[in-house]
């Protein structure tokens, strides 16, 4: 997808002075401790590099007095440009970690399990994909020294998994079950009172296939009104059609357990450090490279600031198959139930303006 960068300054940002920023430097911080003692992430196509982003995560205050001096540290570390698609404007959705009740063991109630990674499902890349397979195919099945693609979905719910000790808990709905694949993350709640959180591990490698395009072109659900609360109404409305429906997505993904160490916080995503609940942001990994921030502005968006336009200083923490072009972005509600009613039915357009590090600020036209 092609697109430019227009430069701008930080009084052309929409509702900037009224912007708190503070969770978004601790947010960096996070960032650079990973990409300081682990590694770098990868560079998107857009090109700002862990190198570019270094001197703004090394000078970035602690703590944060104010609202302020958040904006203004920012304003000296990076120069901010709006991306302009050639194919129209930006466009944001969200997403939230869901919390479910489970059971470490299977009864007649919960009975639909969350699956660890398989022992035989492996990376593919160009080094050991199958002479004809799709690239699009990031994990592939590994039998006999053979790789081939990974059973989907319907497979997997019909039981081809069963019996080999990969079932992390256990779940009293598909339907939640389901959600938390299209989440990648949830908190789960034992009878105890004890919580675990499982993450995004792995997946079988097929293309996501939304269902909520499906009941679209179906006629089950509107166009104008889809949101995740419809969705599931429908769901939940003909449960003699569930099976049929979520097999459309022959995606299937492959969970790793983690603790809750911080309430406040998300999970760890593709970033390695924990989602900022609203202010992480998944991005394109392709174009865009995480930890760089992304000032965010939609007129229409009002369901996230009671009421108000959003627009909030991000950070880009996350990806997902969905999050595909350069002014395309998924914003992190927080975790449980109410994060999950903010983020049901966000689907609009905005402006996505990208703070470029000022000492690469001259590769993008600007001295």
């Amino acid at each position: 997808m092609s697109f430019r960068l227009e430069h701008v300054s930080f009084a052309d940002l929409p509702g900037w002075l009224d912007d708190d920023p503070t969770a978004v430097i601790e947010a960096m911080r996070r960032c650079h401790s990973h990409v300081s003692t682990v590694k770098a992430y990868r560079t998107g196509s857009l090109g700002i590099s862990v190198d570019d982003l270094m001197p703004a995560f090394s000078a970035s205050p602690v703590p944060v007095a104010a609202p302020e001096a958040a904006r203004a540290f920012f304003e000296s570390q990076f120069v901010p440009f709006l991306i302009r698609p050639d194919a129209g404007p930006g466009f944001v959705t969200a997403f939230y970690e869901p919390e479910i009740e489970v059971r470490a063991e299977p009864d007649e109630i919960f009975r639909y399990p969350l699956y660890r990674r398989p022992e035989d499902l492996v990376d593919i890349d160009d080094s050991n994909r199958p002479s004809g397979m799709d690239p699009y195919f990031a994990f592939g099945l590994s039998r006999d020294g053979q790789i081939s693609e990974y059973p989907d979905r319907p497979a997997i719910e019909k039981g081809l998994l069963a019996g080999r000790g990969l079932e992390i808990a256990y779940a009293k709905s598909k339907i939640d079950v389901f959600f938390v694949h299209v989440q990648g993350a949830a908190r789960l709640v034992y009878p105890d009172g004890s919580r675990r959180r499982v993450t995004y591990a792995a997946k079988t490698g097929h293309y996501f296939s939304p269902i909520g395009k499906l009941l679209i072109e179906r006629g089950k659900i509107d166009a104008e009104t889809v949101s995740m609360m419809s969705i599931r109404a429908w769901l939940e409305a003909h449960p003699d059609e569930v099976d049929e429906v979520f097999w459309h997505n022959r995606s299937f993904i492959f969970f790793r357990e983690a603790a809750v160490e911080d309430e406040r916080l998300g999970p760890v995503a593709a970033a390695k450090v924990s989602l900022e609940p609203g202010r992480a942001l998944a991005v394109d990994r392709l174009i865009h490279t995480f930890g760089v921030p992304f000032y965010i502005a939609s007129e229409s968006l009002t369901r996230l600031d009671q009421g108000k336009p959003f627009r909030r200083l991000m950070l880009a923490l996350d990806t997902g198959s969905a999050i595909v072009g350069p002014a395309r972005g998924d914003i992190f509600t927080g975790s449980g139930f109410e994060a999950g009613e903010l983020a049901g039915a966000v689907r609009n357009t905005a402006d996505f303006y990208v703070f470029v590090p000022r000492a690469a600020a001259a590769r993008y036209g600007h001295a």
